[in-house]
């Protein structure tokens, strides 16, 4: 489900809000001013499935980097700006496709009018974040001495309406909590006061098992409420495995096809393989296809079969081998070291 009454924004030529598909985002942690690193990691990115890539902008050599950057490669880019106004003029002037900006700690009004008009001049959206982290103080007052989702709310909403005053409407909220409780409501507090398309996520929410379950549950909810038309999955790790994580959340709700899902069993004392290492080999191999098929990795040949039937594809151990089976029915045994290559060479010849 798609919150569809929201604000069509174009960003680089990639709409999110409306009926559009939730793009995928991540950010990278090469410095932006190693053109090369940052080109390296983005076309990963690229390929893992990334539609939007957030780069920092804390230097106007990184600034400057962006034009550099802009001409290898293939998605959207979104210049992440915070303190200094200057920077967030030099990225869109070297071509950022999105500026990611807090208004209020950009400075005084003049200081965010003048972004504001680079932004109309150069037709460049401006995402409006506000993290739970950086809440105003007098807001913290307001709601009782601490953070709360209407303080962020209220905060978010207030920088939105600072930049309509200078007559520009092109924006993207993102307002983000490491708390995923305060951080659903808020979104659902927001999502009933304005338009504009939002982008989802929780921040800072952890290493590689605990930010994925966060990131799981959070966004699951508010994809499921039909909020949120952009997502991050922020994990303390590899990008590439935010790009892994949110297609598997967007494909587990329904929200988007393509790309092989991997179910496996837990394994018992039945299983006689190695099927923790097996399940972890498959999971890798299959990130390369762009199939939408559902593999099924099982322990023993006692549930196998029956386990795999609802999977197109499914892979079954014994002792030292396993059954190859394909919609529900057994194609042929082989030894244990021949699975993986078996079922890579039935996906490479797939069809229907």
């Amino acid at each position: 489900m798609i919150r569809e009454n929201t604000k069509v924004i174009s960003i680089g030529g990639c709409c999110i809000g409306g009926k559009n598909p939730i793009a995928i985002q991540s950010m990278c942690n090469t410095k932006t001013e190693d053109v090369k690193s940052t080109v390296s990691q983005i076309l990963a990115l690229e390929e893992a499935g990334c539609d939007i890539i957030r780069v920092a902008v804390p230097t106007m050599e990184a600034a400057e980097a962006i034009k550099e950057i802009k001409k290898q490669i293939h998605i959207p880019l979104v210049g992440d700006i915070h303190f200094d106004y200057r920077l967030a003029i030099a990225a869109m002037e070297n071509g950022v496709d999105k500026i990611r900006i807090n208004p209020g700690n950009i400075g005084a009004a003049d200081r965010v009018k003048a972004v504001v008009d680079t932004a109309k001049a150069c037709h460049v959206p401006i995402r409006v974040g506000v993290n739970s982290g950086s809440l105003e103080k007098p807001l913290i007052e307001k709601y009782g001495g601490r953070v709360t989702a209407e303080g962020i709310v209220e905060s978010a909403l207030d920088k939105v309406r600072m930049i309509e005053d200078y007559d520009y409407d092109q924006m993207v909220i993102s307002i983000k909590s490491s708390d995923v409780m305060m951080c659903i409501k808020a979104h659902e507090l927001i999502a009933r006061q304005t338009e504009y398309p939002l982008h989802v996520g929780i921040t800072e929410s952890g290493t590689l098992i605990s930010g994925n379950i966060k990131s799981a549950v959070g966004l699951g909810i508010m994809l499921n409420e039909g909020i949120g038309n952009t997502i991050r999955v922020s994990l303390t790790g590899d990008p590439v495995e935010e790009i892994k994580s949110a297609k598997l959340i967007l494909r587990t709700l329904g929200l988007r096809k393509g790309g092989i899902e991997v179910v496996s069993c837990p394994t018992c004392g039945r299983t006689q393989i190695d099927l923790i290492g097996l399940a972890n080999q498959v999971e890798n191999m299959v990130q390369g296809y762009d199939l939408n098929l559902k593999v099924a990795v099982m322990g023993c040949v006692v549930n196998g079969p029956g386990e795999a039937k609802e999977a197109d594809l499914g892979i079954a151990g014994g002792k030292g081998e396993g059954l190859l089976i394909r919609k529900g029915e057994i194609i042929k045994k082989v030894p244990e070291s021949e699975l993986l290559a078996v079922l890579k060479e039935t996906l490479d010849n797939w069809s229907e």
